[in-house]
């Protein structure tokens, strides 16, 4: 059925949550977990002639980022290695978190998205957008949603 399952993190509670059931749905069904974690890209913080004392640099920006990258994606293939089911982690700098999850999944021959989703509706839902939201529109492949 399903070979290989993109499981996009962030770290929260509710991303454990989802590892959790995304890697003994790859256990049942013989699959593969491609972990990926979006980091969000540098921004220079300039206003006017006025340069912030702690500004970081591109280069300290992308440590940082692939320090946190490979500690959520660590978690997961913690996960996934207790329960004995091969795990890959990947990440990338993007503003657009739903298109780099939808472009990995492509990317890396996914069959199957399972992601998180805080369920927020009506205003909350409009104002803060949903990355899933985002995924499930912009998906070429099934998208499972944990809540």
């Amino acid at each position: 059925m399903y070979t290989n399952i993109l499981v996009p993190t962030d770290g929260s509670t509710l991303s454990h949550r989802t590892v959790r059931d995304a890697v003994k749905l790859a256990r049942k069904i013989g699959a593969t977990i491609t972990a990926f974690y979006v980091a969000p890209t540098y921004h220079i913080e300039i206003y006017a002639d006025y340069v912030p004392p702690d500004m970081i640099t591109p280069l300290q920006h992308a440590a940082s980022a692939k320090k946190t990258a490979q500690r959520h994606l660590n978690a997961v293939k913690k996960v996934a290695a207790e329960k004995r089911v091969a795990c890959n982690g990947y990440y990338v700098m993007s503003d657009t978190p739903a298109e780099a999850i939808v472009k990995a999944a492509r990317k890396y021959q996914c069959d199957l998205i399972v992601m998180g989703s805080h369920g927020r509706s009506g205003l909350s839902k409009l104002f803060l957008g949903s990355q899933t939201s985002k995924v499930l529109a912009q998906s070429h492949i099934p998208v499972l949603v944990h809540r």
